[in-house]
């Protein structure tokens, strides 16, 4: 699933095409995403204006001069930017026509994505109304790691992934976090100490903007807006690297599951 780095790369390909177009015509050719595409969204979004794109937490926000388009890649979703004229491939569902010639073109293989439109300001909207600071607000840092980890039983690796407490860590980017942060993923979230949620939060950071300037992380059909790849994945110290040495101390990297996902950890840098 695209995570924080591939949607917000994602954000930064479209805003120079996107910005100060206005919205010429849409064509839903399959409106069975996630939740059915509203069948007057075609309507809702005639001549509107393009004046933000936005992101929050791993939704695209496209603030219109008169409502705004909440999008969401789902696990195989992609948004190119392309000439009117090309050709449609099978999973390409929704075109939306602009004032510039080209088309923004939604691509979603298994339909978990979604395209929603809105009136009222996004944060009220139920997708994004309950959801927790992001990594890079000032508001998440160490006191607030500390804070809501205090009576916490559960493991580490899932409290990061649990959007209500953290947003747009996600799985690939904890388990690096951990390892650079140096923290097992099963410890329970209470035993972190303050300076481990320090260095924590800062490794959340790091890696999370190192993936941001590399174009994210290629995974399965994850590319960004220009159809490119993200190359972070040359960077990844644990993730997928099951059985092989610890790029640190050559210690072979473990896999375990937790709540139904791969963790990648170092048996000897965590602890």
């Amino acid at each position: 699933m695209p995570e924080l780095p591939e949607v917000e790369t994602t954000r930064r390909g479209l805003a120079p095409h996107l910005l100060g177009q206005r919205i010429t015509a849409v064509h839903v050719h399959d409106a069975r995403l996630r939740w059915p595409v509203a069948p007057t969204l075609a309507i809702d979004l005639q001549a509107r204006q393009i004046r933000a794109v936005e992101r929050r937490a791993k939704y695209l926000l496209l603030r219109l001069d008169h409502g705004t388009l909440i999008l969401h890649l789902g696990m195989s979703g992609s948004l190119r930017v392309l000439p009117q004229a090309t050709a449609r491939l099978t999973h390409d569902h929704i075109d939306m026509q602009l004032g510039s010639g080209q088309t923004l073109r939604f691509n979603d293989p298994r339909r978990f994505g979604s395209c929603l439109y809105t009136t009222a300001e996004p944060d009220l909207h139920p997708l994004l109304r309950a959801l927790a600071p992001e990594p890079f607000d000032a508001a998440f840092d160490a006191a607030y790691l500390h804070r809501i980890t205090r009576r916490r039983r559960v493991a580490i690796k899932t409290l990061l992934l649990n959007g209500r407490l953290v947003t747009g860590v996600g799985n690939i980017y904890a388990s690096e976090a951990l390892f650079r942060s140096r923290i097992r993923p099963r410890r329970q979230a209470r035993s972190l100490t303050l300076a481990e949620c320090r260095a924590l939060v800062r490794a959340i950071r790091g890696v999370l903007g190192m993936a941001i300037k590399a174009g994210g992380t290629t995974l399965r059909d994850y590319v960004n807006v220009d159809g490119a790849p993200g190359y972070f994945r040359q960077k990844l110290f644990v993730y997928e690297r099951a059985g092989l040495a610890c790029r640190r101390c050559r210690t072979p990297i473990r896999q375990i599951a937790q709540g139904q996902r791969s963790t990648y950890y170092c048996p000897s840098c965590q602890h």
